[in-house]
């Protein structure tokens, strides 16, 4: 196990560098990505698949291309691993639910088929939260065993943490790309809501998926090499932008939001954010406050259900799919999902109504304030990832043990993209920090977080 303190990410894009001057190859970077894995999957357990025989077999193919001049991409040869909710053509698809074991499709998810065009070599699959809800997986916290990783993309986030990859993708409908890679150390993109095409992922409107990476440069190339193969989801544009990261921009000014979540966060959390909004501020970035305008003060009205209207949505469009696997193996799912699906089937048109009225009237609010500022910025978890032991027989099941997304649900409601940078530790654990744009201004964002990273110093409490 690493501490924290002393962390460096794996990263990807220096080494096709050496790739293209003949001073290393994908097939020794893999092997380095296999000895990592051998050595820290044991305890992180992010990985439910591995497919070295075809990953090596990739790997080599990729040497040869760059050998020979011929890159399929930037990513060509970069190992990268898969939630276990998208489909594989030679990994099974489990889904972290029993009733699913053994399901095996044998086809790629348009992101794993996009990835696998531009040359990436598809090394795993990682673990999720069963059926990318709340109940966990096996995965532990790379920088202590005793806490949660995070969901539901866990295994994602834990395996980018612990240097086994330099990327993984995971999915998104409420805090699960955002919050697991702030409690990892990742930096993440969730996208615009349908930036990139989810394939066979369309049953929830908040889904999404979205890379954790080691740092900005490899988390924007994935996300951008599959949205040049594979677009958006239907009806929707897709990903723009550059091949590389997008220059560093300084932002004008940002929004700071409290959100719901402001008055349970860790008190440290707290702190620390503050110390990275007065280092923003001696770089001459404006900030804005709820106090400060009334149009802020709106959309932290707007988005203070956040959680329950996500979860509300997400929870009804899952219901159909849900009570089909549990008729078919009613041992099949955990007590925690069920009571989930019990709550959905509780609910009644009208109520998802509801739900959806709320959330078009925070996206028009969202989309008022944005003459105000260049983008938003709020804690992206909050505090340090929780202790999990796992449920206490006989006792009742804790409410979020992969952590709270009350800071990530905004850009879920909002279909807006969010970047989560790590920029604060807590008593030795990571903490990120959370810019979030308007939709579909992705590479804006993203120069906004490169600045952000390049100038701001981490915060230590």
């Amino acid at each position: 196990m690493t501490a924290y303190a002393d962390y460096k990410p794996l990263t990807f894009h220096d080494a096709a560098r050496r790739f293209a001057e003949g001073q290393d190859d994908p097939r020794a970077y893999l092997e380095g990505c296999l000895a990592t894995i051998a050595a820290r999957e044991p305890v992180v357990k992010a990985l439910t698949a591995i497919n070295e025989g075809g990953a090596r077999a990739a790997a080599d193919a990729s040497a040869a291309r760059w050998k020979a001049g011929r890159p399929l991409s930037s990513i060509d040869g970069m190992p990268v691993a898969i939630k276990d909710l998208l489909e594989t053509k030679d990994m099974p698809t489990e889904m972290g639910c029993v009733a699913m074991k053994g399901n095996f499709p044998k086809r790629d998810n348009a992101a794993v088929w996009a990835l696998r065009q531009a040359g990436a070599v598809i090394l795993a699959k990682t673990v999720t939260a069963e059926l990318g809800g709340a109940h966990p997986g096996p995965t532990t916290n790379p920088f202590d065993p005793a806490r949660t990783p995070g969901g539901s993309s866990s295994g994602s986030a834990a395996a980018v943490g612990a240097r086994m990859v330099p990327a993984a993708i995971g999915t998104q409908v409420g805090g699960s790309i955002i919050r697991p890679a702030a409690y990892c150390g990742n930096v993440a993109l969730k996208p615009t809501q349908g930036g990139i095409n989810r394939g066979e992922r369309l049953a929830t409107s908040m889904s999404t998926h979205g890379p954790h990476a080691g740092d900005l440069e490899d988390m924007w190339r994935t996300a951008i090499e599959i949205a040049k193969r594979c677009g958006g989801d239907r009806g929707g544009p897709g990903l723009v932008g550059p091949d590389s990261l997008p220059a560093a921009a300084r932002p004008n000014r940002l929004v700071v939001l409290e959100t719901e979540g402001w008055a349970d966060a860790d008190p440290a959390a707290s702190a620390a954010l503050g110390a990275v909004l007065r280092q923003l501020e001696k770089a001459g970035v404006g900030l804005v406050r709820r106090a400060d305008h009334p149009l802020v003060e709106a959309l932290e009205k707007a988005i203070a259900n956040g959680r329950a209207v996500c979860g509300g949505i997400t929870s009804w469009e899952n219901r159909w799919y849900q009570r089909g696997i549990l008729d078919n193996a009613p041992d099949g799912m955990s007590e925690r999902a069920r009571a989930t699906l019990a709550r959905a089937e509780a609910m009644t048109p009208d109520d998802y109504r509801g739900h959806l009225l709320a959330r078009d009237q925070a996206q028009l609010v969202h989309a008022a304030i944005a003459p105000l500022a260049d983008a938003a910025i709020t804690l992206a978890c909050p505090g340090p990832a929780p202790l999990w032991a796992g449920d206490v027989p006989g006792q009742p099941l804790a409410p979020r043990p992969t952590g709270d997304f009350v800071f990530n649900a905004p850009s879920s409601m909002l279909f807006a993209p969010a970047i989560t940078l790590p920029l604060i530790s807590v008593g030795g654990m990571p903490v990120g920090v959370q810019l979030m744009g308007q939709p579909h201004e992705d590479a804006r964002l993203a120069g906004l977080a490169r600045w952000t990273l390049e100038t701001v110093d981490r915060v230590d409490a």
